[in-house]
Protein backbone atom coordinates (compact mmCIF):
# COMPACT_ATOMS: atom_id res chain seq x y z
CA UNK A 1 0.00 0.00 0.00
CA UNK A 2 1.17 3.35 -1.15
CA UNK A 3 1.70 6.01 1.59
CA UNK A 4 2.48 9.31 0.44
CA UNK A 5 2.60 12.73 2.34
CA UNK A 6 1.35 16.07 0.68
CA UNK A 7 3.59 18.12 -1.38
CA UNK A 8 3.68 21.28 -0.16
CA UNK A 9 -21.55 20.13 -10.19
CA UNK A 10 -24.15 18.61 -8.22
CA UNK A 11 -21.82 18.07 -4.75
CA UNK A 12 -22.90 21.50 -3.04
CA UNK A 13 -24.44 22.28 0.06
CA UNK A 14 -27.34 24.30 0.39
CA UNK A 15 -26.77 27.28 2.67
CA UNK A 16 -30.29 29.37 2.68
CA UNK A 17 -30.42 32.54 0.93
CA UNK A 18 -31.77 32.37 -2.78
CA UNK A 19 -28.49 34.52 -4.47
CA UNK A 20 -26.36 31.16 -4.88
CA UNK A 21 -29.17 28.68 -4.77
CA UNK A 22 -28.36 27.07 -7.84
CA UNK A 23 -24.72 26.51 -6.79
CA UNK A 24 -25.44 25.15 -3.54
CA UNK A 25 -28.72 22.71 -3.78
CA UNK A 26 -27.31 19.04 -4.13
CA UNK A 27 -24.60 19.19 -1.69
CA UNK A 28 -26.26 17.18 0.58
CA UNK A 29 -25.33 13.67 -1.87
CA UNK A 30 -21.98 14.17 -1.67
CA UNK A 31 -20.87 12.51 1.48
CA UNK A 32 -23.10 9.43 1.74
CA UNK A 33 -21.77 5.84 1.43
CA UNK A 34 -24.04 4.66 -1.13
CA UNK A 35 -26.97 6.23 -0.28
CA UNK A 36 -29.42 8.65 -2.27
CA UNK A 37 -29.43 11.45 0.40
CA UNK A 38 -32.51 13.59 -1.12
CA UNK A 39 -31.81 17.89 -2.10
CA UNK A 40 -32.89 20.58 0.21
CA UNK A 41 -36.19 21.72 -0.36
CA UNK A 42 -37.15 19.01 -2.85
CA UNK A 43 -40.28 17.56 -1.87
CA UNK A 44 -39.62 14.25 0.62
CA UNK A 45 -40.29 10.97 -1.24
CA UNK A 46 -42.83 8.43 1.28
CA UNK A 47 -41.23 7.67 3.97
CA UNK A 48 -42.18 5.67 7.55
CA UNK A 49 -39.58 8.48 8.89
CA UNK A 50 -41.01 11.95 10.28
CA UNK A 51 -40.31 14.66 7.61
CA UNK A 52 -43.31 17.37 8.99
CA UNK A 53 -42.89 19.49 11.58
CA UNK A 54 -46.75 19.16 12.20
CA UNK A 55 -46.89 15.64 12.20
CA UNK A 56 -48.97 14.15 14.87
CA UNK A 57 -46.96 12.70 18.52
CA UNK A 58 -45.85 9.47 18.23
CA UNK A 59 -45.84 6.91 20.77
CA UNK A 60 -42.86 7.10 22.71
CA UNK A 61 -41.81 3.37 22.93
CA UNK A 62 -39.65 1.39 25.87
CA UNK A 63 -36.11 1.51 25.83
CA UNK A 64 -35.03 -1.38 24.05
CA UNK A 65 -31.96 -4.17 24.24
CA UNK A 66 -30.51 -7.45 23.26
CA UNK A 67 -27.12 -8.75 24.91
CA UNK A 68 -25.60 -11.58 22.88
CA UNK A 69 -22.16 -13.12 24.06
CA UNK A 70 -19.47 -13.64 21.23
CA UNK A 71 -15.91 -14.81 20.55
CA UNK A 72 -13.72 -13.76 17.15
CA UNK A 73 -10.06 -14.75 16.76
CA UNK A 74 -8.31 -11.75 15.69
CA UNK A 75 -4.48 -12.52 15.12
CA UNK A 76 -4.28 -15.45 16.61
CA UNK A 77 -5.63 -14.41 20.01
CA UNK A 78 -9.52 -15.52 20.82
CA UNK A 79 -11.55 -12.39 21.61
CA UNK A 80 -14.27 -12.93 24.09
CA UNK A 81 -17.05 -9.35 23.37
CA UNK A 82 -20.44 -8.93 24.24
CA UNK A 83 -23.03 -7.52 21.90
CA UNK A 84 -25.34 -4.91 22.81
CA UNK A 85 -27.94 -4.04 20.15
CA UNK A 86 -30.55 -1.75 21.89
CA UNK A 87 -32.33 1.94 21.70
CA UNK A 88 -31.68 4.87 23.89
CA UNK A 89 -34.36 7.82 24.26
CA UNK A 90 -33.05 11.42 23.64
CA UNK A 91 -35.26 14.19 25.61
CA UNK A 92 -35.89 17.83 24.46
CA UNK A 93 -34.76 20.65 27.09
CA UNK A 94 -38.04 20.25 29.08
CA UNK A 95 -36.89 16.44 29.57
CA UNK A 96 -39.38 14.92 26.97
CA UNK A 97 -38.89 12.15 25.22
CA UNK A 98 -38.36 13.52 21.37
CA UNK A 99 -36.80 11.02 19.52
CA UNK A 100 -35.49 7.01 20.11
CA UNK A 101 -31.98 6.20 19.07
CA UNK A 102 -30.47 3.00 18.09
CA UNK A 103 -26.82 1.54 18.77
CA UNK A 104 -24.72 -1.58 18.53
CA UNK A 105 -22.11 -1.65 21.00
CA UNK A 106 -19.35 -4.17 21.17
CA UNK A 107 -17.29 -4.48 24.73
CA UNK A 108 -14.44 -7.22 25.53
CA UNK A 109 -15.94 -9.82 27.45
CA UNK A 110 -12.24 -10.44 29.77
CA UNK A 111 -11.45 -6.60 30.00
CA UNK A 112 -10.06 -6.49 33.58
CA UNK A 113 -11.43 -2.80 34.01
CA UNK A 114 -13.70 -1.65 31.86
CA UNK A 115 -13.16 1.70 32.50
CA UNK A 116 -9.99 2.11 31.67
CA UNK A 117 -10.34 0.29 27.87
CA UNK A 118 -10.72 2.61 25.13
CA UNK A 119 -14.35 3.43 23.63
CA UNK A 120 -15.34 4.36 19.96
CA UNK A 121 -17.96 5.93 18.64
CA UNK A 122 -18.45 5.54 14.96
CA UNK A 123 -20.90 6.35 12.79
CA UNK A 124 -20.71 6.81 9.10
CA UNK A 125 -22.29 10.28 7.15
CA UNK A 126 -24.91 10.92 4.50
CA UNK A 127 -26.47 13.24 6.10
CA UNK A 128 -28.97 10.59 6.68
CA UNK A 129 -26.64 7.70 6.40
CA UNK A 130 -26.87 4.65 9.01
CA UNK A 131 -23.92 3.10 10.39
CA UNK A 132 -23.94 0.07 8.46
CA UNK A 133 -21.27 0.77 6.39
CA UNK A 134 -18.26 0.81 8.86
CA UNK A 135 -20.26 -1.50 11.18
CA UNK A 136 -20.21 -4.12 8.54
CA UNK A 137 -17.80 -3.65 6.38
CA UNK A 138 -15.21 -2.12 8.12
CA UNK A 139 -14.98 -2.43 12.13
CA UNK A 140 -17.65 -4.48 13.54
CA UNK A 141 -16.72 -8.10 14.48
CA UNK A 142 -18.80 -9.38 11.43
CA UNK A 143 -18.11 -8.53 7.87
CA UNK A 144 -20.31 -8.59 4.95
CA UNK A 145 -17.81 -9.49 1.53
CA UNK A 146 -18.24 -7.65 -1.26
CA UNK A 147 -16.89 -7.89 -5.05
CA UNK A 148 -13.78 -5.66 -5.29
CA UNK A 149 -14.16 -2.65 -7.64
CA UNK A 150 -17.50 -4.67 -9.37
CA UNK A 151 -20.76 -5.29 -8.83
CA UNK A 152 -21.25 -7.97 -5.85
CA UNK A 153 -23.30 -10.72 -6.64
CA UNK A 154 -27.48 -11.25 -5.79
CA UNK A 155 -27.84 -13.46 -2.58
CA UNK A 156 -26.76 -15.29 -0.62
CA UNK A 157 -24.32 -12.85 0.40
CA UNK A 158 -21.74 -14.33 2.59
CA UNK A 159 -21.12 -13.23 5.99
CA UNK A 160 -17.40 -13.92 7.80
CA UNK A 161 -16.28 -12.73 10.61
CA UNK A 162 -13.89 -9.58 10.37
CA UNK A 163 -10.20 -10.36 11.76
CA UNK A 164 -9.66 -6.80 10.73
CA UNK A 165 -12.39 -5.13 13.71
CA UNK A 166 -10.98 -3.25 16.43
CA UNK A 167 -12.60 -5.44 18.88
CA UNK A 168 -9.32 -6.28 20.09
CA UNK A 169 -7.91 -2.89 21.11
CA UNK A 170 -11.12 -1.07 21.64
CA UNK A 171 -14.61 -1.13 22.46
CA UNK A 172 -16.84 0.31 19.86
CA UNK A 173 -20.43 1.64 19.83
CA UNK A 174 -22.22 2.07 16.05
CA UNK A 175 -24.25 4.14 16.10
CA UNK A 176 -27.39 5.07 13.94
CA UNK A 177 -28.53 8.81 13.96
CA UNK A 178 -32.41 9.94 14.09
CA UNK A 179 -33.52 8.89 10.52
CA UNK A 180 -31.28 6.03 10.19
CA UNK A 181 -31.41 2.86 10.64
CA UNK A 182 -33.86 1.97 13.42
CA UNK A 183 -33.81 5.58 15.28
CA UNK A 184 -37.02 8.00 14.61
CA UNK A 185 -38.73 11.16 16.02
CA UNK A 186 -41.05 10.25 18.66
CA UNK A 187 -43.48 11.86 21.15
CA UNK A 188 -43.75 15.64 20.36
CA UNK A 189 -39.85 15.08 18.37
CA UNK A 190 -39.67 15.92 14.72
CA UNK A 191 -37.31 15.84 11.63
CA UNK A 192 -35.78 19.38 12.69
CA UNK A 193 -35.10 18.43 16.30
CA UNK A 194 -32.08 16.61 14.76
CA UNK A 195 -31.61 17.40 10.62
CA UNK A 196 -29.17 19.77 10.81
CA UNK A 197 -25.63 20.22 11.77
CA UNK A 198 -25.80 21.12 14.88
CA UNK A 199 -29.20 19.82 15.86
CA UNK A 200 -27.25 16.65 15.17
CA UNK A 201 -24.45 17.07 17.21
CA UNK A 202 -26.43 18.54 19.71
CA UNK A 203 -28.11 14.57 19.58
CA UNK A 204 -25.38 12.95 19.51
CA UNK A 205 -23.67 14.45 22.55
CA UNK A 206 -26.82 13.92 24.35
CA UNK A 207 -26.68 10.18 23.82
CA UNK A 208 -22.62 9.83 24.34
CA UNK A 209 -23.19 11.74 27.67
CA UNK A 210 -26.01 8.76 28.57
CA UNK A 211 -24.09 6.15 27.43
CA UNK A 212 -21.04 6.55 29.08
CA UNK A 213 -22.72 7.34 32.80
CA UNK A 214 -25.02 4.36 32.07
CA UNK A 215 -22.22 2.05 31.16
CA UNK A 216 -19.32 3.89 34.33
CA UNK A 217 -16.97 4.73 30.93
CA UNK A 218 -16.46 8.67 32.26
CA UNK A 219 -12.86 7.50 32.81
CA UNK A 220 -12.11 5.37 29.54
CA UNK A 221 -9.61 7.15 26.79
CA UNK A 222 -12.63 8.52 24.42
CA UNK A 223 -12.42 8.67 20.55
CA UNK A 224 -14.77 9.68 17.52
CA UNK A 225 -14.53 7.35 14.33
CA UNK A 226 -16.31 9.15 11.51
CA UNK A 227 -16.52 8.57 7.45
CA UNK A 228 -17.87 11.33 5.11
CA UNK A 229 -20.33 13.76 6.55
CA UNK A 230 -19.39 12.05 9.75
CA UNK A 231 -16.03 13.99 9.47
CA UNK A 232 -17.87 16.68 9.37
CA UNK A 233 -20.33 15.73 13.32
CA UNK A 234 -16.96 14.82 14.30
CA UNK A 235 -15.62 18.43 14.08
CA UNK A 236 -18.64 20.09 15.38
CA UNK A 237 -19.89 17.26 17.98
CA UNK A 238 -16.51 16.79 19.19
CA UNK A 239 -15.68 20.46 19.95
CA UNK A 240 -19.30 20.28 21.66
CA UNK A 241 -18.44 17.65 24.01
CA UNK A 242 -15.08 19.04 25.15
CA UNK A 243 -17.16 22.57 25.74
CA UNK A 244 -19.77 20.40 27.57
CA UNK A 245 -16.87 18.35 29.76
CA UNK A 246 -16.24 15.38 28.12
CA UNK A 247 -12.37 15.56 26.57
CA UNK A 248 -11.97 13.12 23.78
CA UNK A 249 -8.06 11.40 23.19
CA UNK A 250 -8.57 11.49 19.42
CA UNK A 251 -10.69 11.90 16.28
CA UNK A 252 -10.20 9.57 13.09
CA UNK A 253 -11.37 11.24 9.72
CA UNK A 254 -12.16 9.00 7.37
CA UNK A 255 -12.59 11.03 3.90
CA UNK A 256 -13.04 13.52 5.37
CA UNK A 257 -14.64 17.11 4.36
CA UNK A 258 -14.48 20.08 6.78
CA UNK A 259 -14.87 22.74 3.82
CA UNK A 260 -17.61 22.05 0.93
CA UNK A 261 -16.45 25.12 -0.78
CA UNK A 262 -13.72 22.67 -1.38
CA UNK A 263 -15.63 20.63 -3.34
CA UNK A 264 -18.10 23.28 -5.58
CA UNK A 265 -17.80 23.09 -9.31
CA UNK A 266 -19.84 26.87 -9.04
CA UNK A 267 -19.58 29.04 -11.53
CA UNK A 268 -16.58 31.42 -10.83
CA UNK A 269 -15.04 29.44 -8.38
CA UNK A 270 -12.12 27.31 -9.50
CA UNK A 271 -10.41 25.69 -6.20
CA UNK A 272 -12.35 22.54 -7.05
CA UNK A 273 -11.30 21.65 -10.29
CA UNK A 274 -7.48 22.64 -8.63
CA UNK A 275 -8.26 20.26 -5.70
CA UNK A 276 -9.74 17.41 -7.81
CA UNK A 277 -6.84 17.28 -10.41
CA UNK A 278 -4.73 14.48 -8.62
CA UNK A 279 -7.68 12.63 -7.86
CA UNK A 280 -8.41 12.59 -11.93
CA UNK A 281 -4.83 11.57 -12.62
CA UNK A 282 -5.19 8.65 -10.26
CA UNK A 283 -8.38 7.59 -11.80
CA UNK A 284 -6.85 8.08 -15.31
CA UNK A 285 -3.70 6.04 -14.62
CA UNK A 286 -5.84 2.93 -13.05
CA UNK A 287 -7.64 2.60 -15.84
CA UNK A 288 -4.69 2.67 -18.10
CA UNK A 289 -6.15 5.55 -20.29
CA UNK A 290 -3.00 6.94 -19.75
CA UNK A 291 0.63 5.33 -19.45
CA UNK A 292 0.74 3.65 -15.69
CA UNK A 293 3.59 5.84 -13.81
CA UNK A 294 6.39 4.06 -12.61
CA UNK A 295 5.55 5.41 -9.13
CA UNK A 296 2.19 6.74 -8.28
CA UNK A 297 3.63 8.64 -5.19
CA UNK A 298 6.09 10.82 -7.27
CA UNK A 299 3.86 11.43 -9.75
CA UNK A 300 0.25 11.93 -7.52
CA UNK A 301 3.04 14.69 -6.12
CA UNK A 302 3.69 16.20 -9.69
CA UNK A 303 0.17 16.43 -10.35
CA UNK A 304 -0.64 18.69 -6.84
CA UNK A 305 2.43 21.17 -7.82
CA UNK A 306 0.85 21.53 -11.18
CA UNK A 307 -2.21 22.06 -9.80
CA UNK A 308 -1.25 24.73 -7.65
CA UNK A 309 1.13 25.84 -10.37
CA UNK A 310 0.50 26.68 -13.61
CA UNK A 311 -3.17 24.91 -13.56
CA UNK A 312 -4.37 27.45 -10.99
CA UNK A 313 -2.54 30.77 -12.05
CA UNK A 314 -4.36 29.66 -15.86
CA UNK A 315 -7.51 29.43 -14.16
CA UNK A 316 -7.01 32.52 -12.24
CA UNK A 317 -6.20 34.02 -15.54
CA UNK A 318 -9.97 33.45 -16.77
CA UNK A 319 -10.75 35.79 -20.01
CA UNK A 320 -7.06 36.79 -20.15
CA UNK A 321 -5.28 33.86 -20.32
CA UNK A 322 -3.35 33.82 -23.99
CA UNK A 323 -4.56 31.26 -26.63
CA UNK A 324 -0.94 29.55 -26.57
CA UNK A 325 -1.00 29.34 -22.99
CA UNK A 326 -4.14 27.90 -22.97
CA UNK A 327 -3.23 25.25 -25.63
CA UNK A 328 0.06 24.16 -23.46
CA UNK A 329 -1.97 23.98 -20.27
CA UNK A 330 -4.71 21.73 -21.98
CA UNK A 331 -1.90 19.75 -23.42
CA UNK A 332 -0.70 18.86 -20.13
CA UNK A 333 -3.94 18.27 -18.19
CA UNK A 334 -4.58 15.95 -20.82
CA UNK A 335 -1.67 13.82 -20.47
CA UNK A 336 -2.54 13.74 -16.35
CA UNK A 337 -6.25 13.35 -16.91
CA UNK A 338 -6.78 11.25 -19.80
CA UNK A 339 -9.41 13.49 -21.76
CA UNK A 340 -8.57 15.20 -24.72
CA UNK A 341 -6.67 18.69 -25.29
CA UNK A 342 -10.09 19.13 -27.71
CA UNK A 343 -12.28 18.38 -24.73
CA UNK A 344 -10.74 20.54 -22.25
CA UNK A 345 -10.05 23.82 -24.39
CA UNK A 346 -13.87 23.36 -24.74
CA UNK A 347 -14.47 23.17 -21.43
CA UNK A 348 -12.21 26.14 -20.71
CA UNK A 349 -10.23 23.90 -19.04
CA UNK A 350 -12.78 23.19 -16.68
CA UNK A 351 -14.06 19.93 -16.13
CA UNK A 352 -16.88 19.30 -13.19
CA UNK A 353 -17.14 15.64 -11.46
CA UNK A 354 -20.24 13.71 -13.17
CA UNK A 355 -18.31 15.18 -16.39
CA UNK A 356 -15.41 13.50 -15.68
CA UNK A 357 -16.92 10.56 -15.08
CA UNK A 358 -19.43 10.58 -17.95
CA UNK A 359 -16.20 11.42 -19.97
CA UNK A 360 -13.24 9.24 -19.25
CA UNK A 361 -14.33 5.60 -20.52
CA UNK A 362 -16.98 7.06 -22.66
CA UNK A 363 -15.29 5.70 -25.97
CA UNK A 364 -15.60 1.75 -24.06
CA UNK A 365 -19.14 2.44 -23.49
CA UNK A 366 -18.38 3.27 -19.61
CA UNK A 367 -19.41 5.67 -16.45
CA UNK A 368 -16.87 5.89 -14.04
CA UNK A 369 -17.30 5.98 -10.50
CA UNK A 370 -17.72 8.75 -7.59
CA UNK A 371 -17.40 7.54 -4.42
CA UNK A 372 -14.96 4.88 -5.85
CA UNK A 373 -13.31 5.54 -9.43
CA UNK A 374 -11.86 2.34 -9.55
CA UNK A 375 -15.25 1.44 -9.86
CA UNK A 376 -16.98 1.18 -13.48
CA UNK A 377 -20.40 0.41 -15.04
CA UNK A 378 -22.38 0.77 -18.61
CA UNK A 379 -23.28 4.18 -19.55
CA UNK A 380 -26.27 3.85 -21.42
CA UNK A 381 -26.38 7.52 -23.23
CA UNK A 382 -22.93 7.90 -24.77
CA UNK A 383 -24.18 11.43 -25.67
CA UNK A 384 -25.64 12.34 -22.46
CA UNK A 385 -22.90 15.18 -20.84
CA UNK A 386 -23.39 14.07 -16.90
CA UNK A 387 -22.93 10.61 -15.21
CA UNK A 388 -26.20 9.24 -15.18
CA UNK A 389 -25.32 7.76 -11.34
CA UNK A 390 -22.29 5.98 -9.08
CA UNK A 391 -21.55 2.33 -10.10
CA UNK A 392 -20.16 1.94 -6.83
CA UNK A 393 -23.41 2.49 -5.15
CA UNK A 394 -25.40 0.14 -7.25
CA UNK A 395 -22.51 -2.14 -7.09
CA UNK A 396 -22.98 -3.08 -3.19
CA UNK A 397 -25.81 -1.44 -1.74
CA UNK A 398 -27.89 -4.47 -2.13
CA UNK A 399 -25.81 -6.75 0.22
CA UNK A 400 -25.02 -4.33 2.89
CA UNK A 401 -28.71 -3.79 3.18
CA UNK A 402 -29.30 -7.55 3.63
CA UNK A 403 -26.64 -7.82 6.01
CA UNK A 404 -27.51 -5.27 8.44
CA UNK A 405 -31.11 -6.11 8.17
CA UNK A 406 -30.10 -9.94 8.74
CA UNK A 407 -27.29 -9.23 11.02
CA UNK A 408 -29.32 -7.37 13.51
CA UNK A 409 -32.41 -9.41 13.56
CA UNK A 410 -30.79 -12.71 13.37
CA UNK A 411 -27.19 -12.82 15.49
CA UNK A 412 -27.89 -9.99 17.38
CA UNK A 413 -31.37 -10.88 18.02
CA UNK A 414 -32.58 -7.31 18.15
CA UNK A 415 -36.69 -8.08 17.82
CA UNK A 416 -38.37 -4.92 15.71
CA UNK A 417 -40.72 -4.52 12.83
CA UNK A 418 -39.49 -1.74 11.86
CA UNK A 419 -37.99 -1.20 8.51
CA UNK A 420 -34.06 -0.67 8.77
CA UNK A 421 -33.15 2.40 6.89
CA UNK A 422 -29.89 2.51 4.96
CA UNK A 423 -30.54 5.96 4.29
CA UNK A 424 -32.00 8.94 2.41
CA UNK A 425 -35.97 10.55 3.31
CA UNK A 426 -34.03 13.13 5.49
CA UNK A 427 -34.36 16.94 4.94
CA UNK A 428 -31.53 18.32 5.91
CA UNK A 429 -30.26 22.07 7.29
CA UNK A 430 -27.68 23.46 6.57
CA UNK A 431 -28.20 27.01 8.69
CA UNK A 432 -25.55 27.33 11.56
CA UNK A 433 -26.39 28.60 15.07
CA UNK A 434 -25.60 32.43 15.13
CA UNK A 435 -24.84 32.64 11.20
CA UNK A 436 -25.51 35.91 9.65
CA UNK A 437 -25.73 37.37 6.36
CA UNK A 438 -25.53 35.73 2.91
CA UNK A 439 -25.58 32.37 2.64
CA UNK A 440 -22.28 30.39 2.84
CA UNK A 441 -20.99 26.95 2.20
CA UNK A 442 -20.83 24.56 5.41
CA UNK A 443 -16.89 25.26 7.40
CA UNK A 444 -16.17 23.26 10.38
CA UNK A 445 -12.52 23.49 10.22
CA UNK A 446 -13.02 26.36 13.13
CA UNK A 447 -14.47 23.21 15.39
CA UNK A 448 -11.67 21.15 14.42
CA UNK A 449 -8.81 23.85 15.29
CA UNK A 450 -10.80 24.66 18.64
CA UNK A 451 -11.17 21.31 19.52
CA UNK A 452 -7.73 20.96 19.48
CA UNK A 453 -6.70 24.32 20.96
CA UNK A 454 -9.19 23.41 23.88
CA UNK A 455 -7.01 19.86 24.01
CA UNK A 456 -3.88 20.16 23.20
CA UNK A 457 -3.67 16.23 23.90
CA UNK A 458 -6.35 15.90 21.20
CA UNK A 459 -4.93 13.58 17.70
CA UNK A 460 -6.92 13.62 15.02
CA UNK A 461 -5.83 11.03 12.31
CA UNK A 462 -7.40 11.51 8.61
CA UNK A 463 -7.76 9.04 5.99
CA UNK A 464 -7.58 9.11 2.64
CA UNK A 465 -7.90 7.19 -0.82
CA UNK A 466 -6.29 8.35 -3.74
CA UNK A 467 -9.59 6.82 -5.77
CA UNK A 468 -12.05 8.30 -3.75
CA UNK A 469 -14.21 11.85 -6.02
CA UNK A 470 -16.17 12.34 -3.36
CA UNK A 471 -13.48 13.85 -1.02
CA UNK A 472 -10.49 14.22 -2.76
CA UNK A 473 -7.42 13.71 -0.84
CA UNK A 474 -6.09 17.03 -2.20
CA UNK A 475 -9.09 19.00 -0.52
CA UNK A 476 -8.13 17.41 2.45
CA UNK A 477 -4.47 18.33 2.50
CA UNK A 478 -5.67 21.89 1.28
CA UNK A 479 -8.11 22.27 4.03
CA UNK A 480 -5.76 20.81 6.73
CA UNK A 481 -2.86 23.41 5.67
CA UNK A 482 -5.49 26.17 5.91
CA UNK A 483 -6.24 25.89 9.38
CA UNK A 484 -6.27 28.97 11.18
CA UNK A 485 -4.93 29.67 14.43
CA UNK A 486 -3.14 26.22 15.00
CA UNK A 487 0.38 26.27 16.34
CA UNK A 488 2.92 24.61 14.58
CA UNK A 489 3.14 21.96 17.67
CA UNK A 490 -0.54 21.53 17.68
CA UNK A 491 -0.52 20.93 13.39
CA UNK A 492 1.93 18.12 14.82
CA UNK A 493 -0.87 16.53 15.86
CA UNK A 494 -2.75 15.78 12.94
CA UNK A 495 -1.39 12.84 10.70
CA UNK A 496 -2.87 11.90 7.01
CA UNK A 497 -2.80 8.18 5.84
CA UNK A 498 -3.39 7.10 2.27
CA UNK A 499 -4.55 4.08 1.03
CA UNK A 500 -4.66 2.46 -2.81
CA UNK A 501 -8.85 2.41 -2.74
CA UNK A 502 -11.66 4.93 -2.91
CA UNK A 503 -14.08 6.72 -0.42
CA UNK A 504 -14.98 3.60 1.24
CA UNK A 505 -10.64 2.28 1.39
CA UNK A 506 -12.31 -1.12 3.23
CA UNK A 507 -14.18 -2.41 0.62
CA UNK A 508 -10.74 -3.16 -0.89
CA UNK A 509 -9.65 -5.93 1.39
CA UNK A 510 -5.60 -4.79 1.46
CA UNK A 511 -6.81 -1.42 2.45
CA UNK A 512 -9.03 -2.80 5.07
CA UNK A 513 -5.90 -4.74 6.76
CA UNK A 514 -3.80 -1.39 6.23
CA UNK A 515 -6.81 0.85 8.22
CA UNK A 516 -7.59 -1.64 10.90
CA UNK A 517 -3.55 -1.46 11.31
CA UNK A 518 -3.45 2.81 11.01
CA UNK A 519 -6.44 3.02 13.48
CA UNK A 520 -5.73 0.20 15.84
CA UNK A 521 -1.83 2.16 16.33
CA UNK A 522 -3.56 5.32 16.47
CA UNK A 523 -5.64 4.40 19.49
CA UNK A 524 -2.58 2.22 21.51
CA UNK A 525 -0.33 4.44 21.12
CA UNK A 526 -0.13 8.10 23.82
CA UNK A 527 -0.28 11.68 22.79
CA UNK A 528 2.59 13.46 20.54
CA UNK A 529 5.24 14.17 22.69
CA UNK A 530 4.54 18.27 21.34
CA UNK A 531 0.72 18.32 22.66
CA UNK A 532 1.89 16.79 26.03
CA UNK A 533 4.48 19.72 26.50
CA UNK A 534 1.97 22.35 24.95
CA UNK A 535 -0.57 21.13 27.94
CA UNK A 536 2.12 20.78 30.59
CA UNK A 537 2.04 24.84 31.76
Amino acid sequence: MVAHPPSSDPFLIFGGGIMRFRAIVLMVSILVGPLYAQRPNAAAPPTDRDTSAKASPTPIPNEMSSVTEHTIRIGGQLVPYRATAATLLLKNDKEESIGVLYYTAYTRSDAKDPSQRPLAFVYNGGPGSASAWLHMGAFGPRRIVTTDAAPTPPPPYQMVDNANSLIDVTDMVFIDPIGTGFSKPVGKGTGKDFWGVDEDAKALAQFISQYVSRNGRWASPKYLIGESYGTTRSAVLGDRLQRDGMSLNGIVLISSVLDFETLLFAPGHDLSYVLYLPSYAATAAYHKVIAAPANMGAFLTEVRRYAMGDYAAALAAGATLPADRKAAVAKQVAAYTGLSEDYLLKADLRVPLRQYMAELQRSRGLVTGRLDSRFSGPLPDLLTENAPGDPQSAAITGAFTAAANAYLRGELKFETQDRYVMGGGVQWSWAREGQRGWATTTYVGSELTQALVTNPHLRIEIENGYYDLATPFFATEYTVSHLAGLSPDLRDNITLKYYDAGHMMYLYEPALAELKQNVARFIMNPAPATARAAGSN
